[in-house]
């Protein structure tokens, strides 16, 4: 009884421990292209002995450019939601001036004060 329990135990830890390295190697090939400034062929190395020796190179790989792993994600990250919010824009299709001039109506129409206009027309133009 006890010799299944620790070979469905050892079995969890090593189905645990290639799972975290398909992930840990799916962050390194995702920063491999995400690096402009490694040159092509540095990446093919990078490439080939991740699949010669997986874990020894994801390790070093961590370990020599962590670090940037991080800035790149980061940029990328905020390069993602200014592109996201461009487009959002865009498609709303309203600008501070389209926004003002709607705020403009409310107010000559009735529907809403001057001090509400003019925090309309403040939270417009801060966009």
């Amino acid at each position: 009884m006890w010799d299944s329990f620790w070979n469905f135990l050892w079995s969890m830890v090593i189905i645990f421990a290639f799972v975290a390295y398909l992930i840990v190697l799916w962050y390194i090939i995702a920063d491999l292209f995400r690096d402009h400034k490694a040159s092509g062929w540095s990446k093919a190395v990078w490439v080939v002995f991740l699949i010669i020796f997986p874990y020894l190179t994801a390790l070093v790989y961590l370990l020599a450019k962590g670090k940037g792993m991080s800035e790149r994600a980061q940029a990328a990250a905020v390069e993602y939601k200014k592109e996201s919010d461009q487009y959002i824009k865009t498609v709303a299709g309203t600008s501070p001036a389209q926004q003002i001039s709607e705020a403009k109506q409310l107010l000559d129409s009735g529907a809403i004060t001057p001090e509400e206009f003019e925090a309309l027309k403040a939270k417009a133009l801060a966009h």
